[in-house]
This record gives C-alpha cells, structure tokens and sequence, in this order.
C-alpha cells in the first residue's frame, strides 16, 4: 500500500471497529435511525470541514469558518424576518456574501505575505462581529419554506430519515472530492501544499490558486450556515464557537496532512462521522460526561499526528535511499 494511503486507511479502520464495539453494546445502533440522525446531526460539519480540508491541502489554515456559520445563520434569519425576500434569494445573496468574504482573505494572504493564520483569525473575529451588529438575541425563523425543507426526508428501510441536509452534506463531500482529487485546481492545491516555490515551478498560478482556496472555503462555510440554520431553525450569533477546531480535528483524524500537500475528501467525511459516533455513543450510554467526547477526539487527533510524522520520517528515510 502506498504509505499516503495510511492515514485514511486507520481513519477508515478506527471508525469500523468503533463502530462494532457500539453495535455489540448496543445492538439499535446499526438500525437506519442512528444512521439518519448520524447523517443529519454532523451535516453542517461535514460541509464546513470539506472546505478545510482544500484549505490544509494548500497549507493553510481557517479559522473565521466557525464566525462565518453564526454570521451566515443570523444574516438568513434577520432577512426572512425583516424584507420580504424568498429564502431561496437570501441563500444566493449569503453565498455571495461569505465567498467574497473568503477570496478577500485569500488576497490578502497571498498580497501582503501574511501566514493564513493571523488574516483568519482576524476575519474570525470580523465576521462574529458583523453577526453582533445585526443582532444581539436568538431569532427564530417562521417560513413556510423552511417547514418544508425541515420535513422533506427519505425513509429508509427501518424508519431511519435521510433528511435533506444530511443529503446535502454527502453531495457536498462527492462535490469536494471531484474538486480536490478530479480537476486542475485540485492538482494546483496539492502543489502548493507541497511549497509555493515548488509549485511556481510547476506553472501554478499561485495567486490565483490561493484566492479560490479561500473563496470555496467561505462558500463552505456559507452552505454549511444555511444547513445549521435549517437544523435549528435560528439564527443566534454565539453559536458554532469552536466549530473552526473541531472542523480541523476532522479533517486531520480524516488522514489529511496538517502540512499540506497529502491528504483525501472521504477521509474527512470518516473523521466527522467518527466524532459523531463518539457522541452517539455517548448518548446511548447515559453515565457518561459529554466532555468524554473532548478527550477521546484529542486522544485521535493526537494519534493521527504521530501517525503523519511516523509517515514523514519513512518517506525521508525512503528518499535518502
């Protein structure tokens, strides 16, 4: 097996086997239920974490994503209460709205030299604030359209619902994949997670490049705050606080390189279904703390990235060879 493989492969192999340790505590956890819920439950970080992981590929990092879904949940909610605009015209108006608020950073990165962790954190900070401006309290959202999106679901053998976000989550992780692994941008983020200078060499438009690496990760977290928004029917702008970490504990649990340069789309889609299933379980055990579920994916990202140095250090002693 390709030594690039590893890391998906132990994502893929940690999560079936806490998988059976579940089923044979608790048999109900292979019904379609669990998985339904699962689906749905993690929808909004699935997306959101597909956007990071074309980050980390690149090399970088995004921290303003947990901001721009509390941002994007209230900016929805506060138009469908004050115009009289169609949800549907709102959602392409907050896409707009948070891509250019990617790109914009990506320019930034890329112009004025700045590591991605300093613009992101300001946009972070930028975009919470923004979400502060427009309101202080929780609103709710009473439309239609959104009862309807709420109850459109796909009853699976069981009674387990495949609802529409989680649908949406697992178009989204197929979208990323073609987009990272099946075209040139994605041949292009590889490379500059391999080093710019590299990268110039191999005729990457790096500029360029870096500008749609941040502007699909806004339009990420945008969807992924429309998602949230359907889920809880609210817009309030404390919520997703930490969502920016959890959504890079994904992604490297998932087997991506934080290095950039290596890494897979499924990959995080296994390591945010595995944080979900640790809280599952936690919730059919019932004597346990929620915080356990803090530790235990600690203790992953942890061994994940004593896993990708193991693998940097034999891809060395490979190359010396």
């Amino acid at each position: 097996m390709n030594p690039r493989l590893y890391p998906l492969a132990a994502t893929v192999a940690i999560f079936a086997l806490a998988w059976v340790i579940c089923a044979a505590q608790f048999p109900f956890m292979l019904s379609t239920r669990v998985v339904g819920n699962l689906l749905t439950d993690n929808a909004y970080l699935g997306i959101v974490a597909v956007g990071m992981t074309v980050v980390i590929l690149s090399g970088g990092i995004d921290l303003s994503v947990g901001s721009v879904i509390a941002f994007s949940g209230v900016f929805v909610a506060v138009m469908l209460r004050d115009t009289g605009l169609h949800p549907l015209a709102v959602f392409a108006l907050l896409l707009i709205l948070t891509t250019g608020f990617g790109a914009a950073m990506g320019l930034l990165i890329h112009a004025l030299a700045m590591p991605p962790f300093i613009v992101t954190l300001a946009g972070m900070f930028l975009a919470r604030g923004a979400a502060y401006m427009l309101t202080i309290d929780s609103v709710p959202i009473d439309h239609a359209f959104y009862d309807f999106l709420d109850d459109a679901y796909y009853l699976m053998p069981g009674k387990g619902r495949l609802t529409l976000i989680g649908v949406v989550m697992l178009l989204t992780v197929a979208f990323g994949m073609i987009i990272a692994h099946r075209t040139r941008f994605g041949a292009s983020v590889f490379a500059l997670g391999g080093g710019e200078a590299a990268a110039r060499l191999m005729g990457v438009k790096v500029a360029r490049t870096t500008v749609a690496i941040y502007a699909f990760s806004g339009l990420m977290a945008g969807l992924s705050g429309i998602v949230f928004s359907i889920y809880t029917s609210s817009g309030y702008p404390l919520a997703t606080v930490g969502t920016e970490l959890t959504a890079i504990a994904a992604v490297v649990i998932g087997g991506t390189l934080l290095t950039g340069g290596a890494g897979f789309v499924f990959g995080t889609l296994i390591g945010v279904l595995t944080m979900g299933l640790i809280q599952t379980y936690i919730v059919f055990d019932g004597t346990l703390s929620s915080w356990w579920t803090k530790i235990i994916i600690g203790l992953l990202l942890l061994a994940f990235i004593l896993l990708q140095k193991g693998l940097l250090r034999l891809s060395l002693a490979r190359s010396r060879t």
